[in-house]
């Protein structure tokens, strides 16, 4: 039997350890404007497309509508956003910012200076390395055929 390659040799594990230590970059401008990085990524979903239902807002990032509830109720409690039927459709619940969630986008504006900075990256270099990821995601997300 083979052995095991070192943790710091595997991709998946160099990928989990970056992500980790992005989330603790962020905690505490997170911290100080009041929300998690969940709820972060569901008000980024909002700002891309405001108005989405529970499943889209989920399918965006790429999360189960029973994650996504939970911090869709958060976020609306706190009064970033507002839930509602559809109108068009009552088994659809719609997703609306308000304009304390609208106003949040300028004040996390300071996230992706953070880790630039943090990085010692230039923005090029960052973008780079984004699109190499998403390839990656792309190639894995897609069932196999």
């Amino acid at each position: 039997m083979a052995a095991a390659r070192p943790l710091d040799e595997q991709l998946c594990f160099s990928l989990y350890a970056t992500s980790m230590a992005i989330g603790r970059a962020y905690r505490p401008m997170l911290d100080r404007l009041g929300i998690t990085y969940p709820q972060y990524l569901v008000l980024h979903a909002l700002w891309e497309q405001d108005g989405g239902t529970i499943g889209q807002i989920a399918e965006r990032l790429s999360l189960e509508s029973s994650t996504v509830t939970p911090l869709v109720k958060r976020l609306e409690a706190a009064g970033f956003l507002v839930r509602a039927r559809s109108t068009a459709d009552e088994r659809r619940v719609e997703v609306r910012l308000t304009e304390r969630g609208t106003a949040m986008r300028e004040a996390c504006g300071c996230l992706a200076e953070a880790l630039m900075e943090r990085s010692g990256m230039e923005g090029a270099q960052l973008a780079d390395l984004n699109a190499r990821v998403k390839q990656l995601w792309a190639a894995l997300r897609d069932p196999l055929p």
